[in-house]
C-alpha cells in the first residue's frame, strides 16, 4: 500500500474542522494515501498537503452557518414575541393559575402546632425587624435576574433566550412559593421568636392542658406559626440559582480550558442568597433547619426549570435554549410545503394509481386468459 512518510518533532493535523497537536520525537507517522480525506497538515507543518475539495466543504458549511445564524438573530421580541407566546400560551396560563394558589395559600392560617411552656427556652429570641424586608426579595430574586437576560437579548438578538429565560424563571420562583407555602402551613413550627408574639407584654400564659393563650396580634401570631421553611431562602435561591445557572451556561464555565476565574461569576449569586439565609437566623426569624430546607429546595426547583428550557452548563451547547439550535436545524432542513392544494393533489394521484393498478390486473388478466387459450388450441391442434 502506498504510504508517506513524515518526520518530524511537532506535526499538527486537523480532523474534521478540529485541531489538536501531536508530539513526535524521531517517529514515523505513516499517512495512508488511499485516504486522504481525514488529515490535513496546517501551514506550519511540513510537508504541506492540500485538498481542494475538502476546503471548499469547510468553506461552504461556515457560510452555510453564518447565514442561519444572521436569520436567526432576526427573531427580535417585535417580529416573533407574539408567536412565541402564543406557542407558550398553556404555559403562562398555568402560571397565572400557579399565581392564584400562592395568593390562597398565603392567606390561608397555618396550622397551630402545640407549644407548651417547657418549650419556650428555644422560643424566646427577641421579636427583631427583618434585615432584608419581604418587599425586597422579588427584587433580587427576579428584578435583578430579568435584567441580566434583556442585556443578553440586547447583544445577541435572541427572543427565544429571552422569551424562555424569563418563563423558566417565573415557573422556578413560583413553583418554590407554592411548595414552600404549603410547607409552612402544614407544619405549622413556631418561630425562634414565637413566645414574644404571643406574649408581647412578657406574660405568658397556658391552658390546662399546657398550651400557650396568646394575647399577641392576630396576624404577627399567624406569621409566628410559620417557620419551616424559611421562604426567604426558597425566594433567594430559586432566583439566584437559575440565575447562576444561566450565567455559567453563556460564559461556558465548563468549556474544559481551565478558566476558573469564571467561577467567582457563577458563585456571587448563591453567596449573595446564602447570605439572606444567614440574615433570618441572626434576625432570631428561622431556625437554621429551617434556613437549609429553604435553599435545598429552592436550588433543585430552579434547576428542574432551567433544565427544561436549556442544556446543562457542562454541555457544549449550553449557552443556548433548546428552541435556538431547533430553530438551526429547521433553517438548515426546511420541511416541504403541506398545503391544501398539495393534499388534495396528492389524493387524486393515489386515486389514479389505484385506477391504474386495477385496470392493469385487468389487462393482465385478459392476457393470461387469451394465452392459456391459444395454449390449448395448439395442444389440440397437435393432438390432431
Amino acid at each position: 500500500m502506498p504510504s508517506r512518510n513524515v518526520v518530524g518533532s511537532l506535526s499538527c493535523f486537523k480532523i474534521f474542522g478540529g485541531a489538536f497537536q501531536v508530539s513526535l520525537v524521531g517517529v514515523i507517522l505513516v499517512v495512508s494515501q488511499t485516504s486522504p480525506q481525514i488529515f490535513t497538515k496546517t501551514s506550519d507543518c511540513y510537508p504541506p498537503i492540500n485538498f481542494p475539495l475538502i476546503d471548499h466543504y469547510n468553506q461552504q458549511n461556515r457560510k452555510d452557518s453564518g447565514m442561519r445564524e444572521g436569520q436567526l438573530c432576526s427573531h427580535t421580541l417585535r417580529s416573533h414575541g407574539v408567536a412565541i407566546a402564543r406557542i407558550h400560551m398553556h404555559d403562562w396560563l398555568i402560571f397565572l393559575l400557579l399565581v392564584m394558589i400562592e395568593v390562597i395559600l398565603y392567606l390561608t392560617h397555618p396550622f397551630y402546632r402545640y407549644v407548651g411552656k417547657d418549650m419556650m427556652s428555644d422560643l424566646k429570641y427577641p421579636f427583631k425587624d427583618n434585615t432584608v424586608p419581604v418587599w425586597a426579595v422579588p427584587l433580587y430574586a427576579m428584578m435583578l435576574p430579568i435584567a441580566v437576560f434583556l442585556f443578553v437579548y440586547w447583544r445577541r438578538r435572541d427572543i427565544y433566550d429571552l422569551h424562555h429565560a424569563i418563563l423558566g424563571l417565573f415557573y422556578s420562583v413560583l413553583i418554590t412559593a407554592v411548595i414552600t407555602d404549603a410547607i409552612k402551613n402544614a407544619v405549622g413550627r413556631p418561630r425562634p421568636n414565637f413566645f414574644w408574639r404571643c406574649f408581647p407584654d412578657g406574660k405568658d400564659v397556658y391552658d390546662q392542658l399546657g398550651n400557650v393563650i396568646c394575647h399577641g396580634d392576630v396576624n404577627v401570631i399567624k406569621e409566628g406559626h410559620k417557620s419551616f421553611p424559611s421562604g426567604h431562602t426558597s425566594w433567594s435561591f430559586a432566583g439566584l440559582g437559575f440565575l447562576s445557572l444561566y450565567l455559567s451556561g453563556k460564559i461556558q464555565v465548563f468549556d474544559q480550558r481551565g478558566h476558573i476565574a469564571k467561577l467567582c461569576i457563577v458563585f456571587l449569586p448563591l453567596l449573595f442568597a446564602s447570605l439572606v439565609g444567614v440574615s433570618r437566623v441572626d434576625d432570631y426569624w428561622h431556625h437554621w433547619q429551617d434556613v437549609f430546607a429553604g435553599g435545598l429546595l429552592g436550588l433543585v426547583v430552579s434547576t428542574f426549570c432551567y433544565l427544561q428550557f436549556f442544556p446543562p452548563p457542562y454541555h457544549s451547547q449550553g449557552w443556548g435554549p433548546y428552541a435556538y439550535f431547533r430553530m438551526l436545524e429547521t433553517l438548515a432542513n426546511p420541511p416541504p410545503p403541506t398545503n391544501g392544494m398539495n393534499v388534495v393533489q396528492n389524493e387524486q394521484d393515489v386515486e389514479r394509481q389505484e385506477v391504474n393498478d386495477r385496470n392493469n390486473d385487468r389487462f393482465l388478466g385478459l392476457s393470461i386468459d387469451a394465452n392459456a387459450r391459444s395454449t390449448m388450441q395448439e395442444t389440440t391442434t397437435e393432438g390432431k
